[in-house]
């Protein structure tokens, strides 16, 4: 993928990065083939005694060997790493923060002090603006910022909501306070976050689909392809091994990875 993973038939997303900054944009693209998980949540937690929430030197450590990435929390703190090598202002945001409904993203700024949502969490296509008073900024309909979706960006004093409008009329919503979290906070959050595991594994990342970049999901042993004309449900399969192969041809996990943490959720 790399280079090209965001190559489009009709040029949108292209013209779309053009609204993003390049100090940031080239930060995020880092980033564009790296999924959200809850799969290395589940092999740490049974790897250490220590606390769970990893540092960004091991996830690289990890992404190195395995392939693998993380949570919200952990492509946050790996995002923000990468920000602040940079010299880009940037912190992190969130909602819900110590409970099983907790998510976490990332406002960078710009030279202009201008504020970028970058939300790797959710596996955004490209950052976007959350300031008003910007002659760029619209609360209209866009469309190439998420995949098979529209969204729409509302303002109101520190907060930020996000509209996802999806096919067939279905829509939902993500809501932030703009106000960078404690770092204290934050990390406490994250550490909460790592030591709550689910019982349902969960795996979402972005791939190529036609001349479009589509949303893929596992969850709950089950998968599907999220796309602008609709969802692709996929054949269902029962065996381990089977899945080691679909998830690490999406992915590129090493398959032992993959098998071994598969029966961790097989045993819970």
């Amino acid at each position: 993928m790399g280079g090209t993973f965001f190559d489009d038939q009709n040029g949108d997303l292209t013209r779309l990065t053009m609204l993003v900054p390049n100090e940031i944009l080239s930060v995020w693209e880092k980033f564009n083939t790296f999924p959200m998980e809850t799969l290395t949540k589940a092999w740490f937690y049974r790897k250490t005694d220590g606390k769970k929430q990893r540092d960004v030197s091991l996830m690289k450590e990890h992404h190195e060997r395995y392939g693998i990435t993380g949570n919200c929390f952990d492509l946050a703190i790996w995002l923000l790493h990468e920000f602040e090598k940079e010299g880009i202002e940037a912190y992190p945001i969130g909602h819900d923060l110590g409970t099983t409904e907790a998510h976490v993203a990332v406002i960078a700024k710009n030279e202009d002090g201008r504020r970028y949502l970058c939300d790797l969490g959710d596996q955004w296509l490209i950052p976007v603006l959350v300031d008003a008073d910007h002659p760029s900024f619209t609360s209209e309909r866009l469309t190439g910022f998420f995949p098979a979706a529209e969204i729409e960006v509302q303002l109101h004093q520190d907060t930020v909501t996000i509209l996802y409008h999806r096919p067939n009329g279905r829509m939902s919503s993500q809501k932030f306070d703009l106000v960078p979290l404690e770092l204290s906070s934050f990390w406490k959050a994250a550490e909460i976050s790592q030591n709550t595991i689910k019982k349902s594994p969960l795996l979402e990342c972005r791939i190529s689909y036609l001349s479009e970049i589509a949303h893929w999901e596992f969850y709950n042993w089950s998968s599907f392809l999220s796309t602008t004309a609709g969802m692709i449900n996929e054949p269902e399969i029962k065996d381990i091994k089977a899945w080691c192969d679909r998830l690490h041809q999406k992915t590129g996990y090493d398959k032992d990875f993959l098998l071994e943490v598969l029966q961790i959720y097989k045993d819970m």
